[in-house]
């Protein structure tokens, strides 16, 4: 996943046991086949609603994020469960800035809400990545049903401290996984003061780091390592267009 933009019961996430599909424990198969797929719906911690738009500052680095549900849909057309199946997914946008008011990457994430569990689940995304020499790079970009890449999760629809799992399933493109580390605290940002809040690190066997990522009940993410939710608002610019 890029900058960004992520529970159970363990019946309640469409998970494999542990050790099922799981590489060094973190879940990596779900049941898709029994998901009827939403494009628009609340998850307790990921929200999505066209034209909502979060927006995160670093007050140290001076960079920020802008992050928005757009109006417009894809549809992913992958094998799930043994037949080929066309999945209308959301698109939430990701702009990222530099100290400076430049914008340094833009991406396209495609989500999908099972409506049995209420898991949320990651489809792929676009990657535009605006290089010092003027150049395009688009590392990171991955699509489910292309290449091997099959879709992760983003965020279960019930927090279970101690869940491990794949956000992304794109071998040696994209392959985010995440840990719920923590819950129960308490976060203030300029934004407001959210309680009940969970943390999930988030790393990656392709790379060295950890990331880590505070969602609030009725919120979602209202902090990224250093960058803190500053304002929640709607963008009234986005054109509703299905692809």
């Amino acid at each position: 996943m890029s900058r960004t933009i992520a529970r159970l019961a363990l019946g309640a996430l469409l998970l494999l046991p542990l050790g099922a599909g799981a590489q060094d424990d973190f879940t990596s198969t779900f049941r898709l086949q029994d998901c009827r797929f939403l494009t628009r719906g609340v998850n307790p911690h990921f929200i999505l609603e066209p034209e909502r738009q979060l927006v995160y500052e670093d007050e140290e680095e001076g960079e920020a994020l802008v992050i928005t549900v757009l109006e417009q849909t894809r549809r992913i057309t992958l094998p799930i469960g043994g037949k080929m199946r066309t999945v209308r997914t959301a698109i939430v946008e990701e702009r990222e800035f530099d100290e400076d008011g430049e914008i340094k990457e833009i991406s396209r994430n495609f989500f999908a809400i099972c409506e049995k569990t209420n898991d949320v689940f990651y489809f792929g995304e676009d990657v535009d990545i605006f290089e010092d020499d003027g150049s395009v790079s688009h590392d990171g970009a991955w699509l489910a049903g292309r290449n091997g890449a099959k879709p992760g999760i983003i965020m279960p629809g019930t927090f279970l401290l101690g869940s491990r799992y794949a956000q992304e399933v794109a071998p040696g493109v994209a392959q985010d996984q995440a840990e719920h580390t923590a819950e129960g605290l308490d976060v203030e940002t300029e934004a407001g003061d959210f309680h009940g809040c969970v943390e999930v690190t988030e790393s990656s066997p392709l790379d060295a780091g950890e990331s880590t990522k505070l969602y609030c009940p009725g919120v979602g993410l209202v902090a990224d390592n250093d960058l803190l939710l500053v304002e929640i608002g709607e963008d009234e610019d986005d054109d509703e267009d299905d692809d």
